[in-house]
């Protein structure tokens, strides 16, 4: 079936049926719950610890990320009391130009054709075997939102990137979940932009979704990521440091948004991609939470990009853990950094 240019493939299982495929079974279900918890304590300020989203850039082979995890898993055992950590799983990338990886959900094996049945099966498997094996309940992004409901029982924790952030229905979604959702600044790095969409995302909404009309009560969870900036020449600009978040505080009180809250993403802009540099800048905006007791309370966490190995590759090189998307600092690397971050966090 074709309709000009677009050509209808096949028609794809429906979330209800890929839920009952691989089930939630009840213990993960508490444990999840469990989790979710602690996020929201931390977002709405009773938990003092720090929420490190960190992870790689893509989760683009099962094995390699299972095995990051595991480590990962005995480092939040240590640090247990000052961070609470939630894997980023990011499963479906957005590239500016079209081209390139999109993702274990468009293509589950990065040297064959997109397969995205088989991707989204892959991507509920993956998460849950991540559960079972590690005890962590993950972090995505929300790309395509009619995707979300086929893991929405697995995640603690979404972010909306910044090329999504002033969509409608990216928007609208938000609303309606239960778990925290970070929306970044956009491209551009106008704030008013994300505060928008997060007042958007507060709020209570009527839209369509998935061929129904539904409605939503509002998520108080929605907040912040600062990600850095490019402006129009394609030159990238930081957007972490103390007069950012000074700045950015001050318009969430201007607007009486709920939950004042902000995730610092130390790469990206932030980093011009110097993927490195995210050691530093994650222990600069330490600093700035050591030097105000508004920012400490506003600052609640980190997003870093990290991986097996340094640095990335391309998707045919197949080096084993090894990002093929944006460069992460990679494991030794890692481990090092969580446990300065856990002696420097001020709670």
């Amino acid at each position: 079936m074709s309709e000009k240019n677009i050509t209808f493939h096949r028609k794809l299982i429906i979330p209800k049926d890929l839920k009952e495929m691989f089930p939630l079974t009840e213990d993960l279900r508490l444990m999840k719950e469990g989790r979710d918890e602690v996020v929201k304590d931390i977002v709405e300020g009773r938990d003092k610890r720090m929420l490190l989203v960190i992870g790689p850039c893509s989760a683009d082979r099962e094995d390699a990320v299972l095995d990051y995890m595991t480590r990962m898993a005995k480092v939040q055992e240590k640090v247990r009391d000052v961070i609470f950590i939630v894997p980023r799983v990011y499963t479906n990338k957005p590239r500016t130009v079209g081209k390139g990886y999109k993702g274990i959900l468009h293509q589950p094996d990065a040297d064959k054709a997109p397969d995205l049945l088989k991707g989204i099966i892959t991507i509920r498997e993956m998460d849950l075997k991540i559960m079972r094996e590690t005890g962590f309940t993950c972090a995505d992004e929300i790309l395509y939102p009619e995707t979300y409901r086929f893991i929405s029982d697995l995640l603690s924790y979404v972010a909306i990137g910044a090329r999504s952030v002033e969509d409608q229905e990216h928007r609208m979604i938000a609303s309606g979940l239960d778990i925290p959702v970070g929306m970044k600044n956009p491209t551009s790095g106008n704030l008013s932009v994300m505060l928008n969409s997060i007042v958007a995302a507060q709020n209570e909404q009527s839209f369509i979704y998935r061929n129904w009309e539904v409605s939503t009560k509002g998520n108080p969870l929605a907040h912040a990521i600062l990600r850095g900036y490019e402006n129009q020449y394609g030159k990238t600009f930081p957007n972490y440091h103390y007069e950012d978040i000074r700045h950015l505080l001050t318009l969430y009180q201007e607007r009486g948004l709920e939950n004042p809250t902000v995730i610092v993403d130390c790469n990206h802009a932030n980093s011009g991609k110097k993927y490195l540099e995210q050691i530093r800048i994650s222990k600069d905006i330490l600093y700035s939470r050591h030097s105000s007791e508004d920012i400490r309370h506003f600052v609640k966490g980190l997003m870093i990009e990290s991986y097996l190995e340094d640095g990335n590759q391309s998707e045919h090189e197949h080096c084993y853990g090894k990002s093929i998307t944006d460069p992460c600092i990679g494991w030794d690397k890692t481990e090092k950094l969580i446990y300065d971050l856990a002696e420097q966090w001020d709670m």
